[in-house]
């Protein structure tokens, strides 16, 4: 049987676009802050993770402008070899004090900042304990790793102990959980979580990317919002969110991070992150710093947005984050929801198996500090229209996950 026959059997995707229901792969023609020109016409974008509204900001814009004219468009090589400018290190310096770490290290996504630490930490006699509902690029870091990979219930830390408990005593072992899930706007008990890790001595690596510049006095995420950064060994974060950029770090001790310098493959592999997109990064931690209100107009915002919401009839789950997931229920409905927005001028993504369960698909909704209240009245317009279509289907699955 050829390789290919797999390609020509799936058909499901070419079947929404044929009857305008497929929602990935939207050509964007131009952005602001808060909103995209797609098909000639200005929607306002709730689909976006740009939780401080900094892509636009002037300081940014200048900073990546001055670093492209003195550095040029690209590193053309590895941070291993050629990739590494003072640029990188003077970020990773301002990553490690943010985070509360000896140090960091800079990867050119976040994605490879998982992918490229567990796969290294975790060797074939170890163990990694993950969360169900982890990020993609998590769950395949521990599969790269080919170590012994446990999945525990969904921020239950009695699951968790109990895995832990059942793995080999003299193991090494690392837990790894998202602080912020993308797909349902949660945020774990951490203190829980950390109280189990604690008592079998097992280090934990806690994925920020959704709460770098949301929570904690500084913006340094849900670790330091709760004032439990000291307990987490390795601190990861994405520039693709709140920092409006592309990258990612990983923060710890001085010798595990020198250990990733060298051992981590997708570090020392992988074209180095652009230096003008490093530039924008230290700019955005500058405004983020100087501009603390832009975290409260974000948490207003979402108030706003997830009570209006509520208020036309929809189910919305309460939500400790500018995630604001709405349940549709089955997969065609939602699908069907998503362009009945986009048509009325609203960007949003519809979520569906596998990424959430088959009877609890949703349009999820990603405020920004940007997000003016007319804009935001707008959209509750928009959802309130989208309400009274009466929408019904089958399922119907799609590829997705949680960015």
């Amino acid at each position: 049987m050829s390789i290919f026959y797999k390609c020509g059997k799936f058909r499901i995707a070419r079947r929404a676009q044929a009857v305008g229901l497929y929602p990935y792969f939207v050509p964007i023609e131009e952005t602001t802050a808060t909103e995209a020109r797609i098909d000639g016409r200005w929607r306002i974008m709730l689909g976006s993770n740009n939780y401080l509204g900094l892509t636009h900001h002037p300081k940014v814009i200048e900073a990546a402008a001055c670093a492209l004219k003195r550095f040029g468009s690209g590193a053309t090589g590895s941070r291993f070899l050629n990739g590494t400018f003072s640029l990188h290190e003077e970020l990773e310096a301002r990553l490690a004090a943010l985070s509360g770490k000896e140090a960091a290290v800079v990867f050119t996504t976040g994605y490879q900042a998982n992918l490229g630490t567990i796969a290294a930490l975790i060797g074939h006699e170890d163990h990694v304990f993950i969360d169900e509902l982890d990020h993609a690029s998590i769950v395949d870091g521990a599969k790269l790793s080919h170590g012994h990979v446990h999945r525990y219930a969904h921020g239950d830390a009695d699951a968790l102990d109990r895995e832990l408990s059942s793995a080999p005593a003299n193991a090494g072992k690392l837990v790894v959980t998202d602080s912020v899930f993308s797909m349902e706007g949660s945020i774990p008990d951490l203190p829980a979580l950390l109280s189990v890790t604690k008592k079998h001595n097992v280090p934990m690596m806690l994925d920020e990317a959704h709460a770098i510049g949301v929570f904690g006095d500084t913006g340094a995420g849900v670790a330091a919002h709760l004032g439990v950064s000291d307990q987490v060994d390795l601190i990861m974060g994405t520039f693709s969110k709140s920092l409006a950029s592309v990258g990612g770090f990983i923060a710890g001790s001085d010798t595990v991070i020198h250990w990733l310098r060298n051992h981590s493959r997708s570090l020392m592999f992988t074209a180095s992150m652009p230096p003008a997109s490093v530039a924008g990064v230290l700019a955005a931690l500058d405004v983020m710093a100087e501009e603390p209100e832009r975290r409260a107009r974000l948490w207003e915002n979402t108030r706003q947005m997830a009570d209006g919401i509520r208020s036309l009839g929809f189910e919305v789950p309460e939500t400790a984050t500018p995630i604001i997931p709405v349940i549709i229920g089955e997969g065609v409905p939602t699908a069907m929801a998503w362009r009945a927005l986009l048509d009325d001028g609203v960007f949003t993504h519809p979520i569906v198996p596998p990424a959430v369960a088959a009877d609890a698909c949703r349009i999820r909704v990603s405020m920004s500090a940007e997000h003016t209240p007319e804009q935001i009245e707008r959209a509750l317009g928009a959802f309130e229209r989208m309400s009274k279509l009466g929408l019904r289907g089958e399922s119907i699955l799609m590829p997705t996950g949680g960015a």
